[in-house]
């Protein structure tokens, strides 16, 4: 704890606890989303979504797949290898989801639909800076 994951159903409710009996605050309309795991409670997990927003969520409408956001402000450079010198393939705008099959210190290598490259780590929200994934 805590650790990252994805949101796996194109519907998923937050709640204000872990139960079906309390309100829901948010339901998320966007399969892998990142989110990140911050307690658990039998079968329900307190999440913290990309906004800062925190609630409860059922551990089936979660994926442990590796996805990050493109943190807001400016669209980021996806470049062809984990080296801010190598070429720039193209640019991913705030706010776009990709999904993250590895990261190497501060690079890790992302797809976003069809296309793919390496993102610095310090661009993104789904992953810490430094942490190895593969």
């Amino acid at each position: 704890m805590p650790y990252w994951a994805s949101i796996a159903s194109g519907e998923a409710m937050m709640r204000t606890g872990p139960g079906k009996n309390y309100p829901g605050v948010w339901l998320y309309k966007r399969r892998d989303l990142p989110i990140r795991v911050l307690r658990r409670h039998e079968s329900w997990r307190l999440i913290e979504d990309p906004d800062g927003a925190r609630g409860w969520m059922l551990v089936a409408l979660l994926s442990e797949r590796r996805t990050a956001m493109v943190k807001p402000g400016k669209p980021r450079a996806i470049h062809v290898r984990p080296d801010g010198n190598s070429r720039i393939a193209y640019q991913a705008e705030p706010g776009v989801v990709g999904r993250i099959d590895e990261c190497t210190g501060s690079w890790c290598h992302i797809q976003i639909g069809k296309r793919e490259g390496y993102v610095r780590a310090g661009d993104i929200w789904g992953v810490d800076e430094g942490e190895v994934v593969d």
